[in-house]
């Protein structure tokens, strides 16, 4: 078998422990499910729905309405009762099971921020019509389909639950190993509140967690939870220190943000004298003792077997990925629209005024007041002005990346052909998200628009291949021709990203004339009103080698900074995208 296999395998391993642990405490735990769907995650799911002991699961869709989930007024109970019925959400309908929450990566912090308080409370206040309050302990499984790095689960989700899977790298064929079955963790789940924790795994879980950079304080409760879980798996009423490491490998591992620090004694240190007796020694005061040495490294290595490779190499460099929002490529910001986008709610308001109106909400609002309203005209349904609710509609906003390009210079022709790969393949992935891309060039004493905001590949590569080259560097010029079309892209309700390939070098200056110094001053100045708009923009160096003068540019603008000494057209792209 191949070292890629045996990772592979090991990493379906965990997976499939995180399931049998989470269904022996689903409440205390929750899953996080990094995979797109396949067989593979159909396969996962499978084996945690054998693993659950006749535990009801219910599928929470993307968008599902408050009322639906946390649980509201009954409209037809209420109707015909002439009272406010309310009726149960599905948190409360799945209480002592489990929800899967489908696309959690799209999930809106506040439908998240509605899930946690009911994690954390283990029930849900119904506020409509007579407060009532239904029990609603449940454990969570987080379904993220995002595969890009700013595509995540909310924090909110993400911090409360234990385990967080990722099958995106695992291929189908994988093997399954000794994994328990469904009559043990039904025993497991009888052993589990007689579980207990001696204070050297406690004191070893938190300095763990302390070691490797982790800031929340549930991580090692939530280590600890998943050590209870191993232990009872195992038939024992008293966590070990496998049981530990298993936690540490599956919770805190891939949590880690840094790599702790082996401090070890040199060989040649000079021996420590010899002091008084505890009991004997001036001004003793009685401290507790340290941890176990031995159980703590054990815990950090099982740690720090779970971190995948690419973030190793990463908390190695001491490089941590810079997230910034919105990129090139991705979704747009959401924004207020009127009749077209996606409903997120409703509001108190007229449908005359172009709004869309939301009858059931409208029929909700006006139920509870039907007995008084009713008095006189019995049999009939009384809507009033104040009873209108329509529809609050939110419109993800229409992604522009504005390459700025610049075409000055003995090595332009070099700098361009990187430019025309990069927007041709970024333009392609642009297509698929229905996104725009223009072209601007800066030579000589102006700069001028190759390209107008566009979807279409064929245009693209037809004003790519006629990108002349040669002259000044009017980077003021180039800088103020993308300011002024993004500010224009984003007063239109789009979502502009500035992309500004240079080595920062100008010589001619706002007003056509040449001069360094006079063009330097009119760069930093035209940089720092892209900074004032907080446009997102990233700068790629095309020097030979990260040149100064790009790096001021770059802190001016706020932007990105990205030297490509040799920049390939894929990478470019790649990293335009990140």
């Amino acid at each position: 078998m191949t070292g890629g296999a045996d990772w592979t395998n090991s990493r379906w391993q965990d997976a499939s422990w995180a399931a049998a642990l989470f269904a022996v405490d689903p409440v205390g735990t929750g899953v996080t499910l990094r995979a797109l769907a396949g067989p593979v995650r159909v396969r996962w799911l499978a084996l945690l729905r054998d693993l659950l002991p006749e535990s009801p699961v219910r599928t929470i869709p993307l968008n599902v309405a408050d009322t639906r989930l946390l649980g509201g007024l009954d409209l037809a109970a209420t109707l015909q009762a002439g009272r406010p019925v309310a009726e149960c959400g599905v948190l409360a309908e799945a209480d002592g099971g489990v929800v899967l929450l489908a696309m959690a990566e799209r999930l809106s912090s506040g439908t998240a921020a509605r899930i946690a308080v009911v994690m954390d409370q283990g029930a849900v206040l119904v506020a409509q019509g007579p407060p009532q309050l239904h029990s609603a302990r449940i454990g969570v499984v987080a379904i993220d389909e995002g595969m890009a790095e700013d595509e995540r689960a909310p924090a909110a989700l993400r911090d409360r639950l234990a385990f967080a899977v990722d099958l995106s790298d695992v291929g189908a064929r994988v093997a399954d190993g000794p994994l328990p079955g469904a009559a043990q963790v039904v025993d497991a789940r009888r052993l589990l509140p007689r579980v207990r924790a001696d204070d050297d795994v406690l004191d070893g879980l938190c300095m763990t967690a302390a070691a490797l950079g982790i800031a929340s304080v549930r991580a090692p409760l939530l280590a600890l939870r998943a050590a209870c879980a191993a232990a009872a798996l195992a038939g024992r009423d008293m966590v070990q220190d496998a049981d530990a490491a298993l936690a540490c490998r599956l919770v805190l591992g891939p949590r880690a943000t840094t790599l702790p620090i082996s401090e070890t004694e040199p060989a040649d240190a000079p021996p420590q004298q010899q002091s008084e007796p505890a009991d004997t020694a001036p001004g003793h005061v009685e401290t507790e003792a340290k941890p176990d040495a031995a159980l703590q490294d054990m815990l950090i290595q099982a740690a720090k077997a779970a971190i995948p490779a690419g973030l190793l190499a990463q908390l190695q460099a001491g490089n941590t990925p810079r997230s910034r929002t919105p990129t090139a490529g991705a979704a747009g910001a959401l924004q207020n629209a009127g009749r077209c986008g996606r409903p997120v709610g409703t509001r108190p308001g007229d449908p005359r005024g172009g709004a869309r109106l939301d009858l059931i909400a409208t029929l909700r609002a006006a139920a509870p007041w039907q007995r008084l309203r009713q008095r006189d005209q019995a049999g009939r349904l009384e809507i009033r002005r104040d009873d209108f609710r329509v529809a609050r509609i939110k419109q993800r906003a229409e992604t522009t990346t504005i390459f700025v390009v610049d075409a000055s210079g003995s090595q332009a022709f070099n700098r361009l052909a990187e430019a025309k790969g990069a927007v041709e393949l970024l333009l392609a992935d642009c297509y698929v998200r229905r996104d725009r891309v223009a072209v601007l060039a800066f030579r000589g004493t102006a700069a001028q628009v190759l390209l107008p905001p566009t979807r279409s590949l064929v245009r693209a590569k037809r004003s790519l291949a006629g990108l002349p080259g040669g002259g000044g560097t009017p980077l003021a010029a180039g800088i103020d021709a993308g300011f002024v079309m993004a500010d224009g892209i984003r007063r239109r309700g789009g979502t502009p990203t500035i992309v500004l390939l240079t080595d920062g070098r100008a010589n001619v200056a706002q007003d056509g004339k040449g001069g360094r110094a006079r063009a330097d001053a009119d760069a930093m100045t035209a940089a720092r009103q892209v900074r004032a708009a907080r446009l997102a923009a990233l700068l790629v160096d095309t020097s030979p080698r990260p040149h100064p003068a790009s790096q001021r540019l770059a802190a001016e603008m706020d932007a990105r900074y990205l030297p490509l000494p040799y920049a390939d057209a894929a990478a470019l792209s790649r990293a335009i995208r990140a």
